[in-house]
């Protein structure tokens, strides 16, 4: 792709929108039709199973890191200069926001990338439920709720720049895409032990695929463009709240973030329409849906707390092995594993009681 051409023809703003969009197609394409889904995975893993959701996870996480890696390794991208790692990054925040992550997406029955591709296949619930972590979101960034949040991360950050789990263990850069191979590895036996199709294990390992086509093509738009241009990929924080946004201001400009969320909703509505999988779907009860709007909200600042969500920290950061991203994601799962436990699996033993 001739991206020189491309910015003459349409602009460096509208080609990094573009580039969202086709990361984002991509993504909700592969998402929807692999089932992708952390809180799934969470919760199989916390009542003591390694089944075909914890599979189908490792194996995203796995091709993304393969994937992202590997591009680094021929040239392709470079991680150094993504913004996750040329900011400083916030240790506080990644373990409170991480936890409060993961408590909001068992509450509300999907992570925040979940959620967007539900919503696009006609589950009302993902729609309510994303509208308001998309809200909370922007109110955590530059709203009222903005020095409440930097107050926390301020607590305990990394320094001038994020640290690279890499070169904290001191492991040679090749390092990177050896684990990737080796978690790879562990994801296809869990796969075949589960029974896993070839259709879901391309699907899934599409998901990875996307977040390495965002950093590449944002690294390499970067590398041309006149303006500074963040390099960054697939997450649904930062995003949801910018798309949010473009449609009510008037003043809002084209970027990467503002494609990609659109690119998600074409990529899964195309994909469920044509696997005979839309339908509409609404909240059961009252209960259900609180408990959902509650968990939005989590979701929404915790996500702004840790620095992205659990596809921005879980598979985006951690394939270029941001420290804080590893350790929200840590959180993350604490936080689904504690939540699951304490309202769902002692709710059945509490109604018998």
């Amino acid at each position: 792709m001739d991206i020189v051409a491309l910015i003459e023809r349409i602009g460096e703003a509208p080609t990094a929108a573009l580039f969202g969009l086709i990361t984002g197609i991509v993504f909700g394409v592969a998402a929807q039709r692999s089932n992708f889904c952390l809180r799934a995975a969470t919760v199989e893993f916390a009542r003591g199973k390694l089944g075909p959701k914890v599979s189908v996870w490792l194996l995203t996480f796995s091709t993304a890191v393969v994937w992202v890696q590997g591009a680094q390794m021929l040239g392709l991208f470079r991680a150094a200069d993504t913004r996750v790692m040329s900011v400083p990054g916030s240790w506080s925040g990644a373990i409170i926001g991480g936890l409060m992550f993961g408590a909001g997406m068992v509450m509300a029955r999907g992570c925040s990338g979940r959620l967007l591709v539900l919503a696009s296949t006609g589950n009302l619930r993902s729609v309510v439920s994303g509208l308001i972590f998309a809200v909370v979101a922007q109110m955590s960034l530059k709203g009222i709720l903005a020095p409440f949040r930097d107050k926390l991360a301020g607590l305990w950050i990394t320094g001038a720049e994020n640290v690279s789990v890499l070169d904290l263990l001191g492991v040679p850069d090749w390092s990177g895409f050896a684990f990737g191979l080796a978690v790879a590895v562990l994801a296809l036996y869990l796969s075949m032990r589960n029974g896993i199709g070839a259709k879901i294990l391309i699907f899934a390992s599409g998901v990875g695929f996307a977040v390495a086509i965002g950093w590449v093509l944002t690294w390499q738009l970067a590398q041309v463009a006149f303006e500074p241009v963040p390099v960054t990929s697939a997450t649904f924080s930062g995003p949801s709240a910018n798309t949010l946004m473009f449609f009510l201001d008037r003043n809002a400009v084209f970027e990467f973030d503002v494609g990609l969320v659109p690119g998600v909703v074409l990529g899964a509505l195309i994909s469920s329409v044509l696997a005979r999988e839309f339908s509409w779907q609404a909240f059961d009860s009252v209960p259900v849906m609180r408990r959902s709007m509650i968990g939005a909200v989590l979701m929404g600042f915790g996500a702004m707390l840790a620095g992205g969500c659990a596809i921005g920290n879980g598979v985006t950061g951690g394939s270029v092995f941001a420290g804080t991203a590893w350790l929200a994601l840590f959180c993350m799962w604490i936080g689904a594993i504690v939540t699951d436990f304490l309202l769902d699996q002692r709710a059945p033993a509490a109604q018998t009681a």
